[in-house]
């Protein structure tokens, strides 16, 4: 007994020591997002946090689907304390351990450890200066999209109109603005955008299963990103290439209700613009948990490995 206890509290003397301290400039004002964010702020990231940021007003289990593999793993250990993450084999051990364990809600002490200090990522650190910014400066930052578009037009007629820039000066940005009709709600017309970097088999996949009218390109309907939009029909895409067979069923559960529920979102938004939405998986596994979660939706399995 005496050995064991030894063993906890050195445990936990390494966790406090490998993990950083909580920043007490940390916003207190807390919301799903922001919560993620400063949640993902305490790990190493090899993307600087840029698919986290992308990413945060998922569920936190979808988050980590989505950005586990940017994680910097070389600093990061993982240890299943509760229990909960026992998988059948050691090849799902391998992959699924610390998907599982970073995924639950609440982590145990002594679950992560991150070996040296963490350095905030510049997408993170950004993200959180922004969030202190609008809540430091609600009249600077606009406490509302409609002050902010106010405030533009203003703006707009404020200054004369200059004469076009010449070719090659102009700056394109990362993505278009969505397009709005009359009534300033996002419009249904479908706007091709890049496809989301880092995540190279999945758009792969995007782009030659359905098959995608805009190779590379993502497409923004109703002001929501799906994955493809399919050549010569009105069928919007939702791509799924995650391991999900190797998930344990308490990984699994949560991550089924997560993109259960973003579906339904996307699907709404798809069918009121007058588009079919299907939902593309690797496995059947995969969809028949989909399935069982929401029988509304339209599934099929691609095949596509990660």
């Amino acid at each position: 007994m005496t050995r064991l206890r030894a063993c906890i509290a050195l445990l936990l003397f390494l966790s406090a020591c490998a993990t950083s301290a909580p920043n007490r400039n940390e916003p207190t004002v807390r919301n799903p997002r922001l919560a993620n964010i400063q949640r993902a702020a305490k790990l190493p990231w090899t993307d600087g946090g840029q698919c986290v940021v992308r990413e945060a007003s998922q569920p936190w289990a979808v988050l980590v689907e989505k950005c586990y593999r940017t994680l910097d793993h070389d600093r990061i250990e993982f240890h299943d304390t509760t229990g909960r993450c026992s998988f059948a084999s050691a090849d799902a051990a391998a992959v699924g351990l610390g998907f599982c364990v970073l995924a639950a809600p609440e982590i145990a002490v002594g679950a992560v450890i991150v070996l040296g200090v963490v350095v905030i990522g510049v997408a993170i650190k950004e993200a959180l200066n922004a969030y202190e910014f609008r809540h430091a400066y609600p009249e600077e930052a606009g406490t509302s999209r409609g002050t902010k578009v106010a405030s533009r037009e203003a703006e707009a007629q404020r200054k004369p109109k200059l004469k076009p820039e010449p070719a090659g000066l102009d700056r394109q940005p990362p993505a278009p603005p969505v397009p709005v009709d009359r009534t300033g709600r996002a419009s249904c017309e479908p706007v091709p955008v890049p496809h989301a970097g880092g995540d190279d088999p999945h758009n792969e996949c995007a782009d030659w299963f359905p098959p995608n009218r805009y190779r590379g390109k993502d497409v923004l309907v109703g002001g929501v990103r799906f994955d493809a939009l399919q050549v010569g029909v009105r069928v919007l895409w939702e791509i799924k290439t995650d391991q999900f067979d190797t998930y344990n069923a308490f990984l699994r559960g949560r991550v089924i209700k997560g993109q259960a529920a973003k579906m339904r979102e996307e699907r709404n938004i798809a069918l009121s613009c007058g588009y079919r939405f299907v939902v593309g998986v690797s496995t059947e596994a995969h969809r028949e948990a989909l399935e069982r979660e929401a029988p509304e939706l339209e599934i099929v399995v691609t095949g596509c490995r990660r």
